[in-house]
């Protein structure tokens, strides 16, 4: 049973899409291990019932599989890659998005006395945790409700809570609950985050972020680290680089209008990162990602 049923219910409602019909619940399947790749981390539960993937979160190294979870907290870049995995073993798993106001309104409804002392200061937006037979249990449970839509509707909501009481009383808990606390270390680094996503093309300075969220420099700069694993400066051209990789797979030829519109005034630095990040440069890169555009007289 276990993770042996949790991939079966899996793999019954796989979509290409990846959605399903239980809101925030997404289901995914990966055929092969491929190289490493950039995204957002979203701020969700993450589960494989097979397989194993790792992530790089800065200069953290994380991978979790079968017997462990991971919580991302904010939404962070990150760079992933499946391992051991083969058309023949995919690796299978779920994510569960994790909403503030659902976890505000639990922690509302719980008190301070059901919960753990929380740790003091920020944390890491990113971790891993062992799985527990009670949050694993909850987890097929929510699966199988895909299967019977007329107990759905009622039950996945309290099953979704249950799932989030685990997780605030579990090994990443503080993390969890911080996410739902407006004035968390946590909630204040990531009115920051967003700020730097929306803005990522914009010169700013340390010191303006800080005053947005109510930090001195200092304690801005140490707790941005913490929960990111980069400063605001590297954090920022992780942004720049990857909104750069999507537009260069539609401007294959416009290399130097994507970097002034990511936010580079030389395009010989904007090349230069570009290289180091994806190991190609952006030219050659525009090419494989979209080899018509690239070709076109």
């Amino acid at each position: 049973m276990g993770f042996d049923e949790l991939r079966a219910a899996l793999a019954r409602h796989l979509r290409p899409d990846e959605a399903t019909d239980i809101d925030g619940l997404h289901i995914a399947r990966a055929d092969r291990a491929g190289p490493p790749s950039p995204s957002m981390s979203g701020t969700v539960l993450a589960v494989l019932a097979q397989g194993a993937k790792r992530l790089m979160v800065g200069d953290r190294a994380l991978e979790y599989r079968p017997g462990s979870y991971l919580v991302a907290s904010v939404d962070l870049p990150v760079t992933g890659s499946f391992v051991d995995v083969t058309p023949e073993h995919p690796a299978l798993g779920l994510a569960l998005v994790l909403e503030p106001r659902a976890i505000a309104d639990l922690l509302l409804h719980a008190g301070a006395r059901d919960l753990p002392h929380p740790r003091a200061g920020a944390l890491p937006g990113i971790a891993v945790a062992g799985m527990t037979a009670e949050l694993l249990d909850a987890l097929i449970r929510l699966v199988h409700l895909l299967d019977h839509p007329r107990d759905r509707e009622v039950l996945a909501p309290l099953v979704k809570r249950e799932i989030l009481w685990r997780l605030i009383t579990g090994e990443q808990g503080d993390a969890v609950r911080q996410l739902g606390l407006a004035d968390s270390s946590l909630s204040h680094v990531s009115r920051a985050v967003r700020w730097i996503q929306d803005h990522y093309a914009e010169p700013f300075r340390v010191e303006e972020l800080a005053r947005l969220t109510g930090m001195s420099p200092s304690a801005f700069y140490r707790h941005f680290q913490t929960v990111t694993a980069l400063s605001p400066i590297q954090f920022q051209k992780q942004i720049r680089l990857q909104r750069a990789r999507l537009l260069l797979a539609t401007r294959a030829h416009d290399v130097t209008a994507v970097a002034h519109r990511v936010g580079y005034d030389s395009p010989s630095q904007f090349s230069r990162e570009y290289r180091r990040q994806y190991g190609v440069p952006p030219s050659h890169d525009a090419a494989r990602l979209h080899p018509a555009a690239a070709s076109a007289p």
